[in-house]
C-alpha cells in the first residue's frame, strides 16, 4: 500500500497553524485502478488509512471498469483553524454518503459536523458511524483520510464574486424532481464540497472514479478491503434474552422457540452473564454455573451465542492490572479505556476473551456503546483525553468502534472461524468487518432510512425490533427487520417474546395478550420469510465482498440518471433484484416508485411497468416486495436453523421470459471459505430449470411467473 502500513501502533497529532497559506491545487497519484490519492499539507499520522486492520482487495479492484482519468480536482489550504480542502461540484451534482445519517438522504445544501455521538437526535452529522465519505451522482466519491470531527458543506455556499450557474442549469433537475422541500438548497448552482479539518496541518485525500455511483462505491469498499461475507448462520434470525435471565430461564426460552417452530439462529446474552457489565470484567456471573455446557446445549439444538460487553474494563477483571499501561487517561464508569491502537492491549484484550468465551464455543459479540454521548449522562471520555499511542480523545472516538473491532476479529481469523456481531460506533474503511450497527434510538422511519443510506459508505445496519406500539407496529418493525443486514429481535427488557405482549410492563408482570398465538403466528410466518431469502441474501454477501457492491442499496444507486430516485428514503434495494418498500404503523396503504424494466409484485406476481409510481394496499401480514423481470429467485425451505437440510432444498421462482442464470454459494463458514458455485438456469424454450455444481442444494420445484 503506498506510503501506509497497516496496523501498529500509531503517534502523534496535529498542531494549529498560525498562519493563513493561499489555496494550492493538489496533484493526484494514482494508488489503484481508478483511484488517486491527493496529498495536501502534512497529514496527520493517526488517520483510518494509517491505522487500518485490511488492505485493499486487489483483485476486485483490477476487475473494475478503467477509468482513465481522475474525475475531480482538488484543492486546499491550511488556516489557524485547521486544514480546509474545497472539491468542485457541479450544479445539479447530488450528494450522498457521510456515514450513517439517520435523518437526511441527500446531503447536498447541508453542512455535517461528522462527530461520534450514541444520539443522533437533529440532522447535524452526529452519528454512530460518521464516515468522512461521499458519493455524488456524477460517478464518483471521496475519502477524507481524517479522525477528526471534520465538518463538510455539501454545496450551497457561495463566494463573493462567483456567478450562479443560473437557470438553464436548474431546469436540467426538472420541475419535480425532487420534493419542494429541496428547493432551497441551491441546486442548479455550481458549487464545491467545502471541508473543514480542525487541528491538522494537512490531510491525505482520495478519490474512487466510476464510471458510475454504483463503481464509485464498490471500489471504495475494494479499497476499504472487501465488503464483509458472514457466516451463513449470521443471516438467519437473531433473539436476544432479557438482559437479567439466567442460564436456566436462558435455555428454557431457546426451548420453547423450537417447540413452537419460531425460526432462530443466534440466541444473545445482554449484560448480566457477566460479573458486572458497568464497566465489564468478561467474567461470566454465577447465574450460568456451566456456561460451556450450556452452549453445548444451544448447540445440539442449532443456536450460536453472542455475547454483550463494551471495552471498559473493570477493576474486578482479570485484565485490568494489565491494561493500565495499555489505556487512556480517563476512565469510563469506572473502568479503564483500553488504547485500541496499541498492539499490546489488543492481544491482551482479545487474548482472555478467546480463552474464557470464543474457547468455549461463543460464535461472537455485541460491542455496546464503543460509541459517544453528549445528551445521555455524557458518559464517555472528554475529547482532551490521551492515549498511550499518542491519540487525544477525538480522534480515538473516530476510531475506537473499528479499532475495537479489530481486537476481536483476530481472534476469530486466529482460529479461521468468521463471526457476525454488531457494534455501536464504525466509521471509514468498515466495509470488511463482519459487524452491524444498531441503535438505542427507536423511530421506524429513521431506522429504514437507515438500511436506504448505509450502502453509500461501505458500513451495514439493522433496524432491530424492540418492543412496539401495538401489534401493528411489531409486525410491521419485524418485516422491516427480516429485510436487513441482520434480523435481530432485540427483548433485553422484556420477560416474553414480544408477540406475546407488546407492552412492556405487562410483559415482565406476565400479563399476555389474549389471542397471542395469533400473533406469535404472524411473526412466525414473517420470520420464515427471512429463512426462505437466506441463500438469495448469502449470495449478495458473497458479491459484496468479492466485488464491493453493497447488498443493501438506495435506488439511486442503482438509477442515478432517473430525478424520480434522488429523494427516495423509504425504499430500497435488497440484492441484484428485490425493491422492498416497507411499511410502517398507521398506514393503510402507500406509494412505491419502481424504476426502468418490468417488475413482479412477489406475493401476488402481478406485472408492473417500471419508471412509474403505483399505489398499494398490502394486508398486515406482508411487506411489499417487487421482483426484478429477468430474475431466477432461489426460496429456501422455511426450517427452524439454517443448519437444518430445508435451508438447502429450493422453490426456484422464474420472473419474466429469458432471465439470466443465478449464482449461489455453497458456505462451510470457515475463515478461507471455499464458496464452490451452484448455477441456476432456465430454459425458456423447454420451461425447465437445471442447476449445476450443487453439493448440499437441491431444486426441487420450478415456477414460472410471467
Amino acid at each position: 500500500m503506498n506510503r501506509r502500513t497497516f496496523l501498529g501502533t500509531a503517534g502523534g497529532g496535529g498542531l494549529l497553524l498560525q498562519t493563513r497559506r493561499s489555496a494550492a491545487q493538489a496533484t493526484a497519484q494514482a494508488v489503484h485502478p481508478g483511484v488517486w490519492e491527493f496529498r495536501l499539507g502534512t497529514p496527520e499520522k493517526i488517520t483510518p488509512v494509517a491505522t487500518r486492520r485490511y488492505p485493499p482487495a486487489e483483485a476486485g479492484l483490477a476487475k473494475m471498469p478503467v477509468v482513465a482519468s481522475c474525475p475531480v480536482s482538488v484543492s486546499g489550504s491550511g488556516s489557524r483553524r485547521g486544514y480546509l480542502v474545497w472539491i468542485p461540484l457541479g450544479a445539479n451534482e447530488i450528494v450522498y454518503g457521510l456515514g450513517l445519517q439517520l435523518q437526511s438522504l441527500i446531503q447536498r445544501g447541508l453542512k455535517k459536523k461528522l462527530r461520534v455521538n450514541a444520539d443522533p437526535k437533529m440532522d447535524t452529522g452526529d452519528s454512530h458511524a460518521p464516515t468522512p465519505f461521499y458519493v455524488t451522482t456524477a460517478g464518483y466519491g471521496v475519502l477524507i483520510d481524517t479522525a477528526r470531527y471534520a465538518t463538510f458543506y455539501c454545496g450551497g455556499k457561495q463566494r463573493k464574486g462567483q456567478a450562479a450557474a443560473g437557470a438553464q442549469a436548474s431546469a436540467a433537475i426538472g420541475e419535480n424532481a425532487l420534493p419542494a422541500a429541496y428547493r432551497r438548497r441551491r441546486f442548479g448552482e455550481a458549487s464545491e464540497v467545502l471541508v473543514e479539518i480542525p487541528e491538522a496541518e494537512g490531510v491525505d485525500l482520495y478519490v474512487f472514479g466510476g464510471p458510475t455511483m454504483r463503481d464509485a462505491v464498490a471500489r471504495y469498499n475494494l479499497f476499504s478491503g472487501g465488503g464483509a461475507l458472514p457466516p451463513r448462520w449470521g443471516l438467519g434470525v437473531w433473539y436476544r434474552m432479557k438482559g437479567d435471565f439466567n442460564q436456566e430461564a436462558t435455555l428454557a426460552l431457546a426451548a420453547e422457540f423450537r417447540a413452537r417452530h419460531m425460526p432462530c439462529d443466534v440466541i444473545g446474552l445482554e449484560p448480566g452473564w457477566q460479573t458486572h457489565a458497568y464497566s465489564c470484567t468478561y467474567v461470566w456471573d454465577k447465574k450460568f454455573p456451566d456456561p460451556a455446557g450450556m452452549i453445548r446445549q444451544l448447540d445440539s439444538a442449532g443456536y450460536h451465542v453472542n455475547l454483550w460487553e463494551h471495552a471498559f474494563t473493570n477493576p474486578a477483571s482479570p485484565i485490568h492490572e494489565a491494561l493500565i499501561a495499555h489505556s487512556g487517561d480517563y476512565e469510563v464508569w469506572g473502568g479503564l479505556v483500553p488504547d485500541f491502537l496499541d498492539p499490546e492491549a489488543r492481544k491482551i484484550f482479545g487474548g482472555f476473551h478467546e480463552k474464557e468465551h470464543v474457547a468455549l464455543g461463543v460464535s461472537g459479540y455485541k460491542l455496546d456503546e464503543c460509541d459517544n454521548s453528549d445528551f445521555t449522562g455524557n458518559w464517555s471520555w472528554p475529547e482532551i483525553a490521551r492515549f498511550p499511542s499518542g491519540a487525544d480523545g477525538e480522534q480515538m472516538h473516530c476510531l475506537f468502534g473499528l479499532r475495537y473491532q479489530d481486537a476481536l476479529e483476530a481472534v476469530f481469523e486466529g482460529r479461521k472461524q468468521r463471526t457476525y456481531g454488531l457494534v455501536r460506533s464504525s466509521g471509514a474503511l468498515a466495509a470488511p468487518y463482519p459487524y452491524v450497527l444498531y441503535s438505542d434510538l427507536y423511530d421506524h422511519r429513521e431506522f429504514v432510512r437507515g438500511v436506504v443510506n448505509m450502502g453509500f459508505s461501505g458500513i451495514l445496519w439493522t433496524p432491530e425490533l424492540r418492543n412496539a406500539e401495538s401489534t401493528e407496529d411489531l409486525l410491521r418493525r419485524l418485516q422491516s427487520v427480516v429485510l436487513s443486514p441482520l434480523a435481530q429481535i432485540d427483548a433485553w427488557y422484556i420477560k416474553n417474546p414480544p408477540w406475546k405482549q407488546v407492552e412492556r410492563k405487562a410483559n415482565n408482570a406476565d400479563q399476555l395478550m389474549p389471542g397471542w398465538e395469533e400473533i406469535e403466528a404472524k411473526c412466525r410466518s414473517v420470520m420464515e420469510l427471512r429463512m426462505r431469502l437466506v441463500p438469495y441474501l448469502h449470495a449478495a454477501f458473497v458479491r459484496y465482498h468479492r466485488s464491493g457492491v453493497p447488498p443493501f442499496r438506495a435506488l439511486v444507486m442503482d438509477a442515478p440518471e432517473d430525478p424520480a430516485t434522488w429523494a427516495i428514503d423509504d425504499q430500497y434495494m435488497a440484492g441484484e433484484a428485490l425493491l422492498v418498500a416497507p411499511m410502517f404503523a398507521g398506514e393503510s396503504g402507500r406509494a412505491v416508485y419502481l424504476p426502468a424494466g418490468d417488475w413482479f409484485d412477489f406475493w401476488s406476481g402481478r406485472r408492473y411497468g417500471g419508471r412509474q409510481r403505483i399505489e398499494i394496499q398490502p394486508p398486515l401480514e406482508q411487506i411489499p416486495i417487487f421482483v426484478k423481470s429477468g430474475t431466477i429467485l432461489p426460496l429456501a425451505q422455511p426450517t427452524p436453523d439454517t443448519r437444518d437440510a430445508g435451508s438447502f432444498r429450493l422453490e426456484v421462482r422464474v420472473y419474466g421470459e429469458r432471465p439470466a442464470a443465478a449464482t449461489l454459494y455453497e458456505d462451510d463458514d470457515s475463515g478461507a471459505p471455499s464458496l464452490a458455485e451452484v448455477t441456476l438456469a432456465w430454459d425458456p424454450a423447454a420451461k425447465t430449470g437445471t442447476i449445476r455444481g450443487a453439493a448440499r442444494y437441491d431444486a426441487v420445484a420450478w415456477t414460472p411467473i410471467a
